[in-house]
């Protein structure tokens, strides 16, 4: 919508204000068509041309003409114009012989119907028969099992309004796909691209759609088809003006789209060649190794896995390759490293290190140190068995002294005799 365009419209709240309705009479007056409203610039709420509110402000009888063309009333006063008991209304709107126009969630978050009075008169004087007398079987027996009629026939007239206002075959399937639940679409249109479009073509809620998780949650169940043979007619809808929008605009597919890389993060997809194709790609990369793999293009001389190029081993930059397996270098550091120190170096070591001085008369003392019986152990030589007392398994105080640890080291010779 350009500028001027714009500037010849008038704002959907304005509107409402200059032909004196309220924001719901104003929202189902232009639902019902008797005012022309277009789209709004970049998407947003539709806005009334001046000269439709000129045309209707000149009519006979405005403001009460237009106002009771779109006076809803409720379930009482309904039973009223119709000269009926409030109960009888609703086993009569249960069972479709009154259509709702609108709805609303009341503080309870139950769902209160609203009928246009001027219906209401017409359906009564079709039905007179059954505003009196007892109320036929047939009636009865759907009482009994739980019917209730009223959110299909009202999804149908919303139906019938929404188509009324679409402006090609794409809208018109948008408005079909709405009344349908996602995985029902998804299995209607499996083209991804022809559901995005009818996503964003998608019909706004009705006025007065509550915002509130919790009455959205209650409200979003009257906008989706329930019953297996409306959910029937809705696809079979669907289908026959999914043809006639593809004939007329095609979308584009999901293959598409990973061909050119368009709208997405990754590379463009090719075919791959047929079996007499050549091939004209280049050495391609295992996708478990580093190393090239063997292919050439077409027309080449294959490439031998001996003349292939040595890996070089990690270190100095012109190392030579290395000839040795993992396996025979750990051995050869193992080899050159020598043999790994015994438990009495390793407390040789951390004696020396605590008494630097004494290091070297622990060292010349290195006899008194246990050793294991056998022939070449002199007379009276006794090794200690069994695990080291530290004391407190005794129930006294550890000796904390030098004697006291090379002792519990099992390193200190004891007395003979």
């Amino acid at each position: 919508m350009t500028d001027e365009e714009t500037r010849d419209t008038v704002a959907y709240g304005r509107a409402a204000q200059e032909l004196a309705l309220r924001r719901s009479e104003f929202d189902l007056a232009v639902h019902l068509g008797h005012v022309r409203a277009v789209p709004g610039p970049t998407g947003g709420r539709p806005r009334v041309p001046r000269g439709e509110i000129a045309r209707l402000r000149t009519e006979p009888g405005f403001p009460d003409g237009l106002r009771d063309r779109v006076n809803a009333v409720g379930t009482a006063r309904a039973a009223e114009l119709a000269g009926i008991t409030a109960d009888r209304f609703t086993r009569l709107a249960r069972t479709g012989h009154f259509t709702p126009v609108a709805y609303y969630l009341n503080r309870y978050r139950a769902v209160v119907w609203l009928y246009l009075a001027r219906e209401v008169d017409a359906a009564a004087t079709r039905h007179q028969a059954l505003l009196t007398g007892r109320t036929p079987a047939d009636l009865l027996r759907r009482l009994r099992a739980g019917e209730d009629d009223r959110p299909r026939t009202w999804r149908a007239r919303r139906r019938r309004m929404l188509l009324a206002r679409a402006g090609d075959a794409w809208e018109g399937a948008a408005v079909i796909a709405s009344f349908l639940d996602p995985f029902q679409v998804a299995e209607a249109v499996p083209d991804g691209s022809e559901r995005a479009r009818l996503e964003r073509l998608r019909p706004a809620p009705p006025y007065g759609h509550p915002v509130s998780p919790a009455g959205r949650a209650v409200a979003d169940r009257l906008l989706v088809a329930d019953d297996p043979a409306e959910q029937a007619e809705l696809r079979t809808a669907l289908a026959e003006t999914l043809r006639t929008a593809r004939s007329r605009w095609t979308a584009p597919g999901p293959a598409a789209g990973l061909a050119t890389g368009a709208r997405t993060g990754f590379p463009a997809v090719s075919t791959p060649p047929g079996p007499g194709a050549p091939s004209t790609s280049g050495a391609v990369p295992h996708p478990s190794s580093d190393r090239v793999s063997n292919v050439s293009p077409a027309g080449a001389r294959p490439v031998a896995p001996a003349e292939t190029a040595p890996r070089r081993a990690p270190g100095r930059r012109g190392a030579p390759p290395a000839e040795a397996s993992t396996g025979d270098a750990r051995a050869a550091a193992v080899m050159a490293a020598g043999p790994r120190p015994t438990a009495e170096d390793t407390v040789r070591a951390a004696i020396a290190r605590r008494s630097p001085r004494r290091a070297g008369q622990r060292a010349a003392a290195g006899a008194r140190l246990p050793v294991p019986p056998g022939p070449e152990a002199g007379p009276g030589h006794r090794t200690p068995t069994g695990p080291v007392t530290t004391g407190r398994e005794v129930g006294r105080r550890p000796d904390r002294s030098r004697a006291g640890l090379l002792e519990r080291l099992g390193l200190r010779r004891p007395r003979v005799g």
